[in-house]
């Protein structure tokens, strides 16, 4: 069955809807939401995909009208033959996908209208927002505030999910759904459309709530078990199209999946190394830190060829440079300096007396944890829009002292000091990531996007010297990601920070003023000046409410 169709001009927006035997209160609620939409024109697409419920039957006929369009299916096909049929169906300028059990906030489609607006002539290709879910007592929490588009997290889980409005001559282009991913159809769908559409824009607004039904992925991925291995395929197959050489495992965690790169041919890294000997206790025992840098990279299985340039300062004991002769031979460059500390010059001269295709930034106070991390920083690296790959560091208790900077009114670590096998909000923490930057305690870096950003600054001697160096990387368009699949502890003080001079907050203020304060990977929803993914006030989705004198409670 199907109801007269007479839009007043084409409409802007075509909601997709697949429905097959929702509850029926469910999808009453979902089309409400669809009529409540102002600012924007639109239409609504149904098709029901054979449903089996005499209620979802009656309630679908009587939706029917000017602006929603029905159409029945008289075989279930699934959710990419239906959702196909609806997109085949709809006219409007951009699609939005909605599910037949979710819930649009009144102004979605105004506010996605007012975004594309906004771009002027050069409008996005694919939009998304934030979202929260409608939990099974009807109220809407968890909110979910989402990153600017970050193609690697993307790669590594579907993080954008809803809501989603895409050009429909595009989702036409790239084929709409695929036959056999039905539970992962909408990350195989992104994943194409970032092919040809990246990067997407992002929407910072709730403008969904995600319905918790019982045996919905909202409430548990486990629910849709092939969902998982649709995943996987997709990035699996998406990576294959980019020409990225890997395989795709099911991750730790639900809806994660785990890529593993191969290292093209055997590129050479300069592990640079500036170290003044430093000493100190590590569980229990007196060591030299730079001897047990080096030796846990040294004694590491790799797919690179290892050049390590240790730059020691004039005065140094002996026994530092001896030891480090012994440990790496006739991998060891030295660079002796004889100027006052300056962490940034130190770099400079250290890969200035290097060779490697690649430089590894490491701190001497630091040691290996994971044998592959070297090869999974390059494996990140060989993508050429690629600037600067960050790896997850530990504090020597466990707790995470680097999961990528964040830049929103302060320069921290994200979530510094979580256990460090957590995964984080959202799992951010067990995914790659493009981050706004990452520190140079353990990153890799390509010579090439070193010697043309011109290196690290000096003026930066001993504070934010990764901060100035990661914003001027990014600012050749290139991406920073961090990876939770390279690890190494870092056994700086875990309790106090570094001290910080004025001088040194006033030149990064001067340098980068508003950058510092607009983290692109975070979110203007979150709490400003911390690094926890804490959301403001009020932000959480749940109503307000009275407590009355007995301690009963009434929600507004």
């Amino acid at each position: 069955m199907s109801g007269p169709r007479h839009p007043p001009s084409t409409p802007r927006f075509s909601v997709v809807t697949a429905v097959f035997d929702p509850e029926p209160d469910h999808l009453a609620a979902c089309l409400a939401s669809v009529d409540a939409q102002t600012g924007a024109s639109w239409e609504h697409v149904i098709v029901d995909d054979a449903s089996t419920d005499p209620a979802v039957r009656s309630l679908l006929d009587g939706a029917a009208g000017d602006r929603r369009t029905v159409k029945r299916r008289d075989i279930n096909g699934g959710i990419v033959t239906a959702g196909n049929d609806a997109l085949a169906a709809a006219v409007g300028e951009y699609v939005v996908l909605l599910d037949h059990d979710d819930v649009l906030v009144p102004d979605a489609l105004g506010v996605l209208a007012a975004a594309i607006d906004r771009a002027g002539a050069d409008p996005p290709a694919v939009l998304y927002s934030d979202h929260d879910v409608l939990r099974a007592d009807g109220r809407p929490g968890e909110p979910v505030f989402k990153p600017a588009f970050s193609i690697e997290r993307l790669r590594n889980h579907n993080y954008i999910t809803h809501l989603v409005a895409a050009r429909r001559a595009i989702v036409a282009d790239v084929g709409g759904f695929r036959a056999g991913f039905d539970g992962a159809q909408d990350h195989d769908l992104l994943l194409r459309l970032a092919e040809v559409a990246a990067p997407f824009e992002h929407v910072p607004r709730i403008l969904l709530h995600w319905r918790q039904a019982p045996a919905s992925v909202a409430t548990d991925i486990a629910n849709k078990p092939d969902a998982i291995e649709q995943g996987r395929r997709a990035v699996a197959e998406h990576l294959a199209r980019v020409g990225i050489d890997a395989d795709v495992e099911p991750g730790a965690h639900p809806g994660v999946v785990r890529i593993r790169r191969r290292v093209i041919g055997r590129p050479s890294v300069s592990v640079v190394v500036p170290t003044r000997g430093s000493r100190g206790r590590v569980w229990g025992v007196d060591r030299i830190h730079v001897h047990h840098a080096i030796a846990s990279i040294l004694a590491a299985p790799t797919a690179c060829a290892i050049e390590v340039v240790a730059v020691i300062d004039r005065g140094t004991d002996p026994v530092v440079e001896r030891g480090l002769r012994r440990i790496a031979g006739d991998a060891l460059t030295v660079v002796d300096y004889d100027r006052p500390f300056n962490f940034s010059d130190k770099v400079n001269a250290g890969i200035a007396a290097s060779s490697g295709e690649y430089v590894l930034l490491l701190n001497d106070d630091t040691e290996l944890i994971s044998p592959c991390s070297i090869d999974e920083l390059v494996g990140i690296a060989q993508q050429p829009d690629v600037g600067m790959v960050g790896a997850k560091l530990l504090f020597d208790d466990g707790r995470l002292q680097h999961g990528g900077h964040v830049y929103n009114g302060v320069v921290s670590h994200a979530m510094l000091g979580w256990h460090g096998d957590h995964p984080g909000p959202h799992r951010l923490l067990a995914v790659e990531r493009e981050c706004a930057g990452v520190t140079a305690a353990a990153a890799l870096v390509p010579r090439t996007v070193h010697d043309e950003v011109g290196g690290m600054d000096p003026a930066f001697a001993v504070n934010y010297n990764d901060v100035d160096y990661s914003l001027r990387i990014r600012n050749t368009g290139r991406r920073i990601v961090w990876t939770p699949h390279a690890c190494w502890y870092h056994f700086e003080h875990g309790s106090e920070p570094q001290p910080v001079s004025p001088a040194e907050v006033d030149a990064l203020e001067q340098a980068w003023g508003e950058q510092l304060r607009r983290d692109p990977y975070y979110n203007t929803n979150l709490a400003p000046d911390r690094c926890d993914w804490m959301e403001r006030p009020l932000q959480s989705g749940w109503p307000p409410y009275e407590q009355s004198a007995d301690g009963s409670v009434r929600w507004a």
